[in-house]
C-alpha cells in the first residue's frame, strides 16, 4: 500500500507518532507499537527536519500552515 502525504503533513505524522508510539497505554500490543516504529522509520529516510536545531518551530510551522489550507 502506498499513500502520499506533502512535507508538513509528513512532518506532522513524524512528530505526533514519535510522541505516541511509545506509550504502552495506548499502545498495549508490541505489534501495533511496531507497525508505527516501521512508519517512522520510513518518515526518518525522507525528513530531515526532525534532525535540525530549529525542529520544534518547523513542526509548529507546518501545523499552521495545515491549519490554514483547512481553515480556507
Amino acid at each position: 500500500m502506498k499513500f502520499e502525504l506533502s512535507k508538513d503533513e509528513s512532518l506532522v505524522l513524524s512528530d505526533l507518532l514519535y510522541r505516541i508510539s511509545e506509550n504502552e497505554e495506548i499502545f498495549p500490543d508490541i505489534a501495533e507499537r511496531r507497525v508505527l516504529w516501521r512508519i517512522e522509520g520510513q518518515l526518518d529516510k525522507e525528513l530531515v527536519e526532525p534532525f535540525m536545531p530549529n525542529y520544534v518551530e518547523l513542526v509548529n510551522e507546518a501545523k499552521n500552515r495545515i491549519r490554514q489550507f483547512f481553515e480556507e
